[in-house]
């Protein structure tokens, strides 16, 4: 079973014998899928279960729950109807946007879902991008009060539409819609676009057309300030216990940071300019709905292009609001080696240390986490190394992801000075790929 958003999956063998192997064999020797190493560790789930039988036609569940990767252009229940429709016909859609973006979409007939299923997951929408990747969900039919882009009831054409600017706005991840389209957010569909023959998007023998109607994404001049962009916009920020270096030494994790600024105008939100649209992406994957200090983060992104240092102000902190970090060292992705060697990993309860000079013991760690009022770990685990080595390296465990996280925001690149020498220790922090110690 495939957790997408957490790039993990659940593996279910006929056998224990099986898997104590399969995890024996990947601690022994490095295991690379797609470019990138893989690790095999035992889950604490006993067997995968499924909310129905996908083989069965009379399990009832007619109800599938796409999640869309990397999703650089809107997803609209135009879009996704234009998608589905052809191949059954489409009865409700709800959109959502908890962890990234995800849609429940119900067909006629469990029948019709199993096809669409067949048909089009591991698609891209659009080419490179908006992957689909579908399973069953567990309701069986969907509830939908309003016909809008994000909700849709095709049964009841009359729903009213959510009118714009009334009601409470959510921050969109992807922004308004084109130009292109029609106030409303819908327009007609653009010339048909043949299905994917590279073995990701096969029919096979369904009975579902050749041919598909996709809206065509639009390009940057069409589509002016929501084509993608190396700019995110993060919300939710507490208002006295997040600065830019905080926000530095979260988002640093997933790609290199050139600047960050607080938004007058929108307390608690902030501007990150990042060193392209992919490292935007890996951060909207990773970070999007995590509570930092009791706030849930909205990252999203950002309209704009670039960062500009404009109404620059004093934070509750008595920080400045704009902080330019295109020239530290600390940004991790500056050369293809560096890059090479960080492990794109979303939040857990345990993180990696490293850089540390060998004098400093699980004591000098917890006093520093004491010291910086954050939560201090419950297990410790030092790497051995080598005896010429001048840092140490190592594991902390934490009770929670919120805690390892708000840990990790505070004590990233926190400068080790030691008695009698010259240059202070940058202490490095990311998380790990180990769920416990």
């Amino acid at each position: 079973m495939m957790m997408p958003f957490k790039r993990q999956a659940l593996v279910e063998f006929s056998a224990a014998e099986s898997a104590d192997r399969c995890v024996s064999c990947g601690a022994k020797e490095p295991v690379y899928i797609a470019g990138q190493q893989a690790y095999f560790n035992y889950s604490t789930s006993k067997r995968i279960t499924r909310p129905t039988n996908a083989d069965n036609p009379n399990s009832g569940n007619k109800v599938l729950l796409l999640s869309i990767q990397n999703p650089l252009y809107p997803i609209t229940t135009d879009v996704l109807h234009t998608v589905c429709n052809p191949i059954g016909n489409v009865l409700r859609i709800v959109i959502f946007k908890r962890n990234g973006i995800q849609a429940m979409v119900e067909f006629e007939s469990v029948q019709c879902a199993q096809k669409a299923k067949a048909a089009l997951n591991g698609a891209d929408i659009y080419a490179g991008c908006c992957t689909l990747k579908i399973e069953y969900a567990r309701p069986t039919r969907l509830n939908v009060i309003k016909n809008d882009s994000e909700s849709w009831d095709y049964t009841k054409p009359y729903l009213a539409r959510r009118e714009r600017g009334k009601g409470r706005q959510r921050q969109a991840i992807l922004g308004e819609h084109p130009s292109s389209y029609g106030s409303n957010g819908f327009g007609p569909p653009c010339p048909l676009l043949p299905l994917p023959g590279n073995g990701r998007h096969k029919l096979g023998s369904l009975d579902a057309p050749d041919m598909v109607s996709y809206p065509l994404p639009q390009s940057s001049t069409s589509y002016p300030g929501h084509a993608p962009s190396s700019v995110a916009m993060v919300s939710g920020l507490h208002p006295s216990k997040m600065n830019c270096t905080r926000i530095f030494n979260l988002f640093c994790l997933y790609g290199n940071i050139e600047k960050v600024k607080f938004m007058k105008s929108v307390p608690g939100t902030a501007l990150v300019e990042m060193g392209d649209e992919y490292a935007v992406d890996r951060a909207i994957t990773h970070l999007n709905s995590i509570k930092v200090f009791s706030k849930r983060l909205n990252v999203c992104v950002s309209k704009q292009h670039a960062v500009i240092p404009s109404q620059v102000f004093e934070l509750e902190d008595g920080t400045s609001s704009y902080k330019d970090f295109a020239m530290t060292r600390n940004n991790r992705f500056s050369s293809a080696g560096q890059a090479s060697k960080n492990i794109i990993q979303p939040p857990s309860a345990v993180l990696h240390y490293y850089n540390v000079p060998p004098c400093i013991s699980q004591e000098h760690l917890l006093k520093l986490c004491t010291e910086h009022d954050v939560p201090g770990f419950i297990k410790f685990k030092m790497f051995d190394a080598k005896p010429s080595s001048k840092t140490i390296s190592g594991l902390l465990e934490f009770d929670s992801k919120t805690e390892a996280v708000e840990v990790l925001t505070v004590l990233n690149h926190y400068q080790i000075r030691i008695p009698n020498g010259s240059n202070p220790y940058t202490l490095k922090l990311c998380f790990s790929t180990s769920s416990h110690l």
